[in-house]
């Protein structure tokens, strides 16, 4: 049996030392924190006095509070202890000011932005018709014509704009995906094309929809021979308020 001296001869446990103390906010680094905000809130200030009727939207005011929020957080930065390196501060202070400037620039030229994204999205989306304003499409020319991706009966047909046809035509094979027996159609419509004289058969769509723009008991016709593509004629186009082309940009708008 040990003698291991009993509960007197243990060593005592250590106290738990105590969680070291946050250190206080350096008085300077509070000062040019408040300087920067003041700064900032006199800048929108300047900026509202200057451009008169700028900021009077909800929207207007919600971007604006959002932005000194941003700079509110990314200046709180300076709170953080340590010596200040006044050489770094500069090139960020610096970097802000140009983060700054791209922001008002951006803010100065949304609406041509706006544009500009449209177009970049045209060009990304290629048959697909992008919104260009309220009943208004706009359709990026490839391959040397204008294309768009509609929808007959609910399927998926890719058209090409054609203003030399008098009507909307399918090809056979957009006219077997939707479920027509082209064996058993009548082409007794004859219409003269670039190959010649040819022949096609009425057929009266339930629904032909171009984005939003949609239309009901369409009537159509189904060519009898192969085609690249259907064809949306002045059948359609005469339907809608206007169309017109302004270099590589085909623009659609509809009644309301």
């Amino acid at each position: 049996m040990t003698d291991d001296g009993g509960p007197w001869g243990r060593p005592r446990p250590e106290a738990p030392k105590p969680a070291p103390s946050r250190p206080p906010i350096p008085r300077q680094r509070l000062l040019i924190w408040v300087g920067v905000m003041v700064a900032t809130g006199a800048a929108v200030w300047g900026l509202a006095r200057a451009n008169p009727g700028a900021v009077s939207s909800e929207e207007d005011w919600m971007w604006t509070a959002r932005s000194v929020a941003i700079v509110a957080l990314l200046s709180s930065a300076l709170l953080r202890g340590g010596p200040i390196r006044w050489g770094e501060k500069a090139r960020h202070a610096a970097m802000w000011v140009a983060v700054g400037m791209v922001l008002i620039l951006g803010y100065s030229y949304r609406g041509e932005l706006a544009g500009l994204g449209q177009r970049l999205q045209g060009e990304l989306t290629g048959a697909h018709p992008v919104a260009a304003g309220d009943h208004e499409l706009v359709v990026s020319r490839e391959q040397g014509g204008f294309f768009v991706i509609g929808q007959v009966n609910g399927q998926t047909v890719r058209f090409m704009v054609d203003t030399g046809a008098t009507d909307t035509v399918l090809s056979p094979a957009d006219a077997r995906r939707l479920g027509l027996d082209t064996a058993k159609l009548v082409y007794g419509r004859p219409a003269q094309t670039a190959n010649g004289l040819g022949f096609g058969a009425d057929f009266k769509a339930d629904s032909l929809a171009i984005g939003p723009i949609r239309m009901t008991d369409m009537p159509m016709v189904v060519n009898q021979t192969a085609m690249d593509s259907s064809l949306l004629g002045m059948s359609f186009l005469t339907k809608l308020e206007s169309f017109q082309v302004k270099g590589d940009r085909l623009y659609l708008r509809w009644r309301g």
